[in-house]
């Protein structure tokens, strides 16, 4: 009974078909009463795990919620879908505090969302003593642990609160608690392990990248130009590097605010809401932003900073992609971000100094490692990451073909880092190889070692690179306090020949000849873009008369789905992510009207959306190879996808390869429009295939004596099984 009744809210109020991971179980443990512990990612689908128990329920639902920001959104929404709620805070003017007071008082509220220093008034607690309570929600619960990154005094008061209504159930929410912190709360409000539901870490949709400061202002840029017209966050540590860039940005014609404590509340509640609202493309903010907005299509987020610790660097990149669509987080780091950090715990008491430096060891160590991504970041909040590879890191996509012998350059660096004492750091370091003539060099005679001016071939910025890959190595390491670098005991290895170092030279390309980079699609759906734009500009209009974020009247993901499936019907349009029955009473209309016009102008009949999710391909097929049979199959070319990608010919044609082993099939057209063979050889090819075999390709290397290289092999081997 529940959970048909669950089902039934979730698809005519919410507007979704079926459930996502943990919501189902942990719906249905609330519903039974059991006080829940939820742990599940940013985007994961918490606030569901409880609005919809609030509907089934007879009493009412308790939210507590650390920002008015995050209320504010959140009953936005809730309305829009005819849901009664309240909410009490101190931007309510004195009419609509009363007003909703009686509405709770009255029993008309499902939901009440209030600060947890709202609830401990006494007044407060007074009215809701006469009022029944099903539910006590506590959001962002980890800010009841002393252990969390984002301890609130005020939250460990909610354990006085939760016994004055011993009736009601009690949930806990967060996105992030390492295991230290999720016990704090369990044994805070008396919870038993077996009503703890935790969902995996792993944001499947943000690909990760993290890059040494070289050029910070170029790199910044470089990164904010593949999201054209699309929305972002850019975090900086401090005041003053928001202003600066948020100067350099506008200077640029991007459509960007700046977001800190420094601002009058006035100005950052205004340019908070120009984002959330679509009316600006870009926030450049410190920390302070961010905690409880709930816009789903933020497509990148930048750290232009490192961040202080892991778990803020997880939060702050879980505000990317929350719609589930493909989004791109990169993260800047350098020594002097390790040094501002350094700062800011020399402020903080003794107790708290030894864990904020055991945080900097752990993000530093994460930022410089050369694994999967995800392993380390998972493995802080207890996860394993079972899979060898994600396919949407830097370091998993990193092409192993492009990596070349820098053994020589890395020997020229560990020896300058010996011969002048192992107590410098890298700028230095560059200095001395460059055969600077600065006056630091000058006065420690460094213009007399052997080293001095052997490094001319690279640039600063290539040398600066190359450091960080030798530390990411483990060749070096750099004191934590001064900067200094010292070598390894395996860097004498290299010294002595026994072992070699790979790597890369940074290609540094001249202004106004690099081509304009664009990030790779959001959706593996074919979306028809033109109608996108135009069901974006229709909801901005609606949303705009209505004063409610565009996301607010349907996502992007849902727009997504209109533009695919072209419903020109009620009953097709319901079926549509994300509509469901209020949406379709309200907005129905507008977006039918707008549908059937565009696909009357240009002769497109409407599609059946599949009622049944695409059976997923086999586990050894990756996303990035699905992504890229995908596009092959419309039609782009292999150098296409190669400049697209960053990646060489010999690896699009391994994913292309892995694409037909995993019975995904690729155009035969496209095949062999790619080979450069002439007709006599593709056939004399195939033929070889009939004749001694198609499993390894030395024989027919051998029996073509080399003239047909490997690549086209594969090609010609593609064809051949596509077309058995």
């Amino acid at each position: 009974m529940i959970k048909s009744t669950a089902k039934k809210i979730l698809s005519q109020v919410f507007g979704y078909s079926e459930f996502r991971n943990l919501q189902e179980p942990v719906i249905e443990n609330i519903c039974n009463k059991n006080d829940t512990l939820v742990i599940m990612p940013t985007g994961g689908g918490k606030s569901l795990c409880y609005q919809i128990p609030a509907l089934m329920f007879e009493g009412l639902t308790i939210v507590v919620s650390p920002l008015i920001s995050l209320m504010k959104d959140q009953v936005e929404q809730l309305r829009e879908l005819r849901v009664s709620c309240a909410i009490l805070n101190s931007s309510l003017s004195y009419d609509d505090y009363r007003n909703n007071m009686s509405m709770v008082c009255a029993g008309r509220a499902k939901l009440l969302y209030l600060a947890p220093e709202t609830l401990m008034k006494s007044n407060i607690i007074n009215m809701l003593m006469g009022v029944s309570i099903d539910c006590l929600t506590i959001d962002e619960a980890h800010c009841i642990s002393e252990w969390g990154h984002d301890f609130r005094p005020e939250y460990r008061q909610l354990i006085e609160v939760r016994k004055r209504f011993p009736k009601a159930v009690c949930v806990a929410l967060t996105a992030t608690a390492t295991k230290t912190v999720q016990k704090d709360i369990k044994n805070s409000l008396g919870f038993r392990d077996e009503n703890e539901f935790i969902d995996s870490y792993d944001r499947k949709n943000l690909f990760i990248r993290i890059e040494p400061k070289i050029n910070t202002i170029d790199q910044a840029i470089t990164f904010i130009r593949q999201f054209p017209g699309q929305s972002g966050i850019v975090y900086c540590a401090t005041r003053k590097q928001v202003d600066d860039l948020y100067v350099i940005l506008e200077s640029k014609n991007y459509s960007v605010k700046p977001y800190h404590a420094g601002l009058s509340e006035i100005d950052r509640n205004r340019n908070q809401d120009l984002f959330i609202r679509d009316d600006i493309q870009i926030i450049v903010a410190t920390v302070a932003f961010g905690m409880g907005i709930d816009k789903p299509n933020v497509r990148f987020v930048l750290h232009f900073d490192m961040p202080k610790n892991i778990e803020t660097y997880y939060q702050e990149i879980g505000r990317a992609g929350r719609d589930g669509l493909r989004s791109h987080c990169l993260m800047l780091h350098g020594y002097g971000d390790i040094k501002k950090i350094e700062y800011f715990i020399d402020q903080k008491s003794k107790s708290e100094q030894s864990v904020a430096k055991m945080h900097l060891q752990e993000i530093r160590k994460f930022v410089n490692s050369l694994e999967c991504r995800r392993k380390p970041l998972l493995a802080y909040f207890g996860e394993t990451y079972a899979h060898s590879s994600c396919d949407m890191c830097d370091n998993c996509v990193q092409d192993s073909d492009a990596k070349q012998d820098i053994t020589v350059l890395a020997q020229k660096f560990l020896s300058c880092v010996k011969r002048t004492e192992e107590r410098f750091g890298p700028y230095h370091i560059i200095s001395v190889l460059r055969g600077s003539k600065d006056k630091k060099v000058m006065r420690f005679n460094h213009q007399n070692l052997s080293t001095y001016g052997i490094g001319m071939e690279l640039s600063r910025e290539q040398w600066k690179d190359m450091a960080h890959q030798l530390l990411q190595q483990n060749l070096m390491i750099q004191d934590p306090k001064h900067g200094s670098l010292s070598i390894t005991e395996k860097a004498w290895k290299v010294f002595r020949g026994d072992e070699i170092v790979l790597g890369r030279v940074l290609d540094i390309k001249p202004k106004g000849l690099t081509k304009e980079p664009v990030a790779q699609k959001e959706t593996q759906l074919e979306y028809d873009p033109d109608l996108f734009q135009q069901l974006r500009a229709r909801r901005k209009k609606l949303a705009d008369e209505a004063e409610v974020p565009p996301y607010v009247i349907f996502s992007d993901n849902t727009l997504i789905e209109m533009a695919t499936y072209f419903p020109q019907s009620s009953k097709q349009l319901l079926n549509i992510h994300g509509v469901g029955e209020v949406r379709l009473e309200r907005y129905g209309d507008a977006f039918l009207g707008i549908i059937r016009n565009y696909c009357s102008a240009n002769n497109i009949l409407e599609k059946k959306k599949p009622n049944y999710s695409t059976p997923a391909p086999r586990k050894s097929i990756s996303s990035r190879a699905i992504e890229i049979g995908q596009l092959f199959n419309k039609g782009q070319s292999i150098d296409d996808l190669q400049m697209a990608f960053s990646i060489k010919k010999g690896t699009i044609i391994g994913h292309l390869n892995t694409c037909i082993e995993n019975d995904f099939a690729l155009d035969i057209k496209n095949i062999m429009a790619a080979s450069s063979l002439s007709t006599e050889m593709q056939n004399r090819v195939l033929n070889l295939f009939d004749k001694i075999g198609y499993e390894k390709l030395k024989p027919i290397f051998l029996e073509l004596d080399g003239t047909v290289d490997y690549d086209e092999l594969h090609l010609m081997r593609m064809y051949y099984l596509s077309t058995r």
